[in-house]
């Protein structure tokens, strides 16, 4: 039997859009007042829209998964699959940023994360605390290790480069593996 799938896109940042051009190049980060613009999108300030987002999904759909990017909401998942949340049925999640331990314990929803060799928001700590913690708590698992790529290679690689397209590719189709299988019915 097939499913329907729908997807939904939030604004994680208010409908503040951040130059792509100065994204990809990391020289000019130093245009970015990047401090202003996670205080304007900080955690406290986006999570309730979130949450109230995937509330407003809830009713009108069986079976909902989540996916998350970066600071856009890679953190973001870990909130809406928190033990007594109800709002999502498994969560996938690329280079994360800002996320804590207590996020990565709370999670109690079928969990993939998607991890660069190199990244400095998900540390090598919080790496080795996921892949113990969930397990242990009992939540299905699916860790993908992705060696030479950087923080942000999912959604930043670049495709004339073999390696980061072929990480990018990697990416997307682990995940909707994933969803596939987490959230078929029947």
């Amino acid at each position: 039997m097939g499913y329907l799938t729908r997807n939904f896109l939030p604004c994680s940042f208010g409908g503040e859009v951040l130059p792509a051009t100065i994204l990809s190049d990391e020289t000019q980060y130093k245009q970015l007042d990047l401090g202003a613009f996670l205080g304007r999108n900080s955690k406290a300030v986006r999570e309730p829209e979130i949450v109230r987002f995937a509330e407003s999904l809830r009713p009108s759909y069986s079976r909902i998964g989540a996916i998350g990017y970066c600071y856009g909401g890679g953190w973001a998942v870990f909130q809406l699959g928190a033990r007594g949340r109800n709002l999502v049925d498994c969560i996938s999640t690329a280079h994360p940023s800002m996320i804590t331990k207590q996020e990565i314990a709370s999670v109690n929803v079928p969990t993939q994360i998607l991890a660069p060799e190199f990244d400095h928001m998900f540390s090598e700590e919080l790496k080795a605390y996921s892949q113990e913690a969930l397990p242990k708590a009992g939540v299905p698992f699916d860790y993908q290790y992705f060696p030479g790529l950087h923080h942000g290679f999912a959604i930043r690689g670049d495709p004339q480069r073999d390696g980061e397209r072929k990480g990018m590719e990697r990416a997307k189709n682990a995940a909707s593996l994933w969803f596939r299988h987490w959230l078929r019915q029947g």
